[in-house]
Protein backbone atom coordinates (compact mmCIF):
# COMPACT_ATOMS: atom_id res chain seq x y z
CA UNK A 1 0.00 0.00 0.00
CA UNK A 2 0.96 3.62 -0.31
CA UNK A 3 0.32 6.89 1.47
CA UNK A 4 -0.32 10.22 -0.22
CA UNK A 5 1.33 13.28 1.33
CA UNK A 6 -0.17 16.73 0.80
CA UNK A 7 0.11 20.05 2.63
CA UNK A 8 -2.59 18.71 4.98
CA UNK A 9 -0.58 15.59 5.93
CA UNK A 10 -1.17 11.92 5.16
CA UNK A 11 -4.20 10.84 3.15
CA UNK A 12 -5.51 7.86 1.25
CA UNK A 13 -5.16 7.91 -2.52
CA UNK A 14 -8.31 9.49 -3.93
CA UNK A 15 -7.27 9.24 -7.58
CA UNK A 16 -9.33 6.53 -9.27
CA UNK A 17 -7.56 6.53 -12.63
CA UNK A 18 -4.96 4.08 -13.88
CA UNK A 19 -1.43 5.26 -14.55
CA UNK A 20 -0.07 4.15 -17.93
CA UNK A 21 3.70 4.05 -18.56
CA UNK A 22 4.80 6.59 -21.17
CA UNK A 23 6.07 3.80 -23.44
CA UNK A 24 2.59 2.22 -23.50
CA UNK A 25 0.75 5.45 -24.15
CA UNK A 26 -0.93 5.62 -27.55
CA UNK A 27 0.45 8.50 -29.61
CA UNK A 28 -2.82 10.28 -30.24
CA UNK A 29 -5.19 8.80 -27.68
CA UNK A 30 -4.42 10.45 -24.35
CA UNK A 31 -7.78 11.91 -23.37
CA UNK A 32 -8.32 11.40 -19.68
CA UNK A 33 -5.15 9.38 -19.25
CA UNK A 34 -2.83 9.33 -16.28
CA UNK A 35 0.82 8.83 -17.18
CA UNK A 36 3.74 7.26 -15.33
CA UNK A 37 7.12 8.84 -16.12
CA UNK A 38 10.45 7.28 -15.29
CA UNK A 39 13.16 9.47 -13.77
CA UNK A 40 14.98 9.53 -17.12
CA UNK A 41 11.93 10.42 -19.26
CA UNK A 42 11.86 13.43 -21.54
CA UNK A 43 8.79 15.54 -20.72
CA UNK A 44 8.88 16.98 -24.24
CA UNK A 45 7.47 13.62 -25.40
CA UNK A 46 4.14 14.80 -23.98
CA UNK A 47 4.20 18.28 -25.52
CA UNK A 48 1.02 19.09 -27.38
CA UNK A 49 -0.94 16.53 -25.36
CA UNK A 50 -0.60 17.86 -21.82
CA UNK A 51 -4.00 19.55 -21.81
CA UNK A 52 -5.69 16.16 -22.24
CA UNK A 53 -3.79 14.32 -19.49
CA UNK A 54 -5.39 14.20 -16.04
CA UNK A 55 -2.38 13.26 -13.95
CA UNK A 56 1.32 12.54 -14.24
CA UNK A 57 3.28 10.50 -11.71
CA UNK A 58 7.07 10.81 -11.74
CA UNK A 59 9.24 8.06 -10.27
CA UNK A 60 11.99 8.78 -7.75
CA UNK A 61 14.15 5.62 -7.65
CA UNK A 62 16.20 6.98 -4.72
CA UNK A 63 16.10 10.04 -2.48
CA UNK A 64 19.41 11.20 -3.96
CA UNK A 65 18.07 11.20 -7.53
CA UNK A 66 16.75 14.71 -8.19
CA UNK A 67 15.89 14.31 -11.89
CA UNK A 68 12.19 14.12 -11.00
CA UNK A 69 12.29 17.71 -9.72
CA UNK A 70 13.61 18.89 -13.08
CA UNK A 71 10.98 16.89 -14.95
CA UNK A 72 8.23 18.45 -12.81
CA UNK A 73 9.51 21.97 -13.49
CA UNK A 74 9.71 21.28 -17.21
CA UNK A 75 6.17 19.89 -17.29
CA UNK A 76 4.81 22.99 -15.55
CA UNK A 77 6.75 25.24 -17.94
CA UNK A 78 5.31 23.28 -20.87
CA UNK A 79 1.86 24.15 -19.55
CA UNK A 80 0.74 21.07 -17.64
CA UNK A 81 -1.93 22.09 -15.12
CA UNK A 82 -3.16 18.65 -14.05
CA UNK A 83 -2.31 16.62 -11.00
CA UNK A 84 1.44 16.07 -10.61
CA UNK A 85 2.60 13.38 -8.21
CA UNK A 86 6.08 12.33 -7.05
CA UNK A 87 6.31 8.61 -6.32
CA UNK A 88 8.92 6.61 -4.52
CA UNK A 89 11.90 7.59 -2.44
CA UNK A 90 11.09 11.17 -1.57
CA UNK A 91 11.82 12.00 2.05
CA UNK A 92 10.20 14.57 4.33
CA UNK A 93 13.18 16.92 4.00
CA UNK A 94 12.51 17.10 0.24
CA UNK A 95 8.81 17.91 0.52
CA UNK A 96 9.20 21.70 0.23
CA UNK A 97 11.43 21.26 -2.83
CA UNK A 98 8.87 18.92 -4.40
CA UNK A 99 6.12 21.50 -3.92
CA UNK A 100 8.29 24.31 -5.30
CA UNK A 101 9.14 22.16 -8.33
CA UNK A 102 5.44 21.84 -9.13
CA UNK A 103 4.31 18.63 -7.47
CA UNK A 104 0.84 18.61 -5.92
CA UNK A 105 1.45 15.51 -3.80
CA UNK A 106 3.92 12.78 -2.94
CA UNK A 107 3.21 9.04 -2.92
CA UNK A 108 5.30 7.11 -0.42
CA UNK A 109 5.35 3.53 0.83
CA UNK A 110 3.80 2.51 4.12
CA UNK A 111 7.31 1.66 5.36
CA UNK A 112 8.57 5.18 4.69
CA UNK A 113 5.44 6.66 6.28
CA UNK A 114 6.17 4.61 9.42
CA UNK A 115 9.79 5.87 9.55
CA UNK A 116 8.83 9.47 8.79
CA UNK A 117 5.42 10.15 10.35
CA UNK A 118 3.02 12.86 9.22
CA UNK A 119 4.41 15.37 11.73
CA UNK A 120 7.75 15.40 9.90
CA UNK A 121 6.03 16.12 6.59
CA UNK A 122 3.72 18.73 8.11
CA UNK A 123 6.76 20.57 9.50
CA UNK A 124 7.65 21.31 5.85
CA UNK A 125 4.10 21.96 4.62
CA UNK A 126 4.45 25.74 4.73
CA UNK A 127 6.80 25.49 1.77
CA UNK A 128 6.13 28.99 0.43
CA UNK A 129 7.28 30.76 3.58
CA UNK A 130 10.46 28.86 4.40
CA UNK A 131 12.61 29.20 1.32
CA UNK A 132 16.04 30.76 1.13
CA UNK A 133 14.94 33.96 -0.64
CA UNK A 134 12.14 34.63 1.86
CA UNK A 135 14.60 34.37 4.72
CA UNK A 136 16.97 36.81 2.97
CA UNK A 137 14.20 39.35 2.45
CA UNK A 138 13.12 39.24 6.11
Amino acid sequence: MTVIVTDAGFAADDFDGTFTPLADLAANDVDGEAVDLASNADPAALAGRLDRILAIRIDFPSFSDGRGFTIACRLRHLGFTGRLRAKGHVIADQYAMARRAGFDEVEISDDLAARQPAEQWLARANWRAHDYQSRLRA
